[in-house]
């Protein structure tokens, strides 16, 4: 089971960690991210193309479920104005074994960050700023690669 969102509303954690436990097998994995103040950061807003962006997500879950036989796949990222100590994402996988969660929900947080459309926006006081890709998120995403 596959669960992608795109939303502008708070992610239930409690909720959606019950839900990857109902979908069975022995082991749950998740990640949380939330808004870092970065300096000053007093908003961060994020925008995305809302098909593109479901399709990007839902093909990476699809992939993960496939490489390591998942039980369930979730993915949740926010859109829209936040602050920070707010969650933005949320990935959740469940898998027979605890190897299998683990990789896929890194496979899946590495990877979103480069091949999902979003765009961050974020607000210093009076300075907004769009903000690119990090050279350190190519490097993470590059090495679920395979040969």
């Amino acid at each position: 089971m596959i669960r992608i969102l795109v939303t502008e509303a708070a992610i239930d954690l409690a909720a959606e960690l019950e839900g990857l436990e109902r979908a069975g097998g022995g082991a749950v994995a998740s990640f949380t991210g939330l808004v870092r103040d970065d300096g000053g950061v007093e908003e961060l807003f994020l925008e995305h193309y809302p098909g593109a962006t479901d399709e990007a997500l839902a093909k990476l879950a699809a992939e993960a479920e496939n490489r390591w036989s998942l039980a369930a796949a979730t993915v949740i990222h926010r859109v829209g104005a936040m602050t920070p100590g707010e969650r933005i994402v949320f990935v959740g996988t469940a898998a027979a074994h605890r190897s299998a969660a683990l990789d896929a929900c890194a496979f899946l947080i590495d990877r979103l960050k480069t091949d999902a459309p979003f765009w961050k926006r974020e607000t210093r006081g009076q300075d907004a700023r769009w903000v690119g890709e990090r050279e350190s998120d190519r490097h993470a995403a590059d090495r679920w690669k395979r040969p």
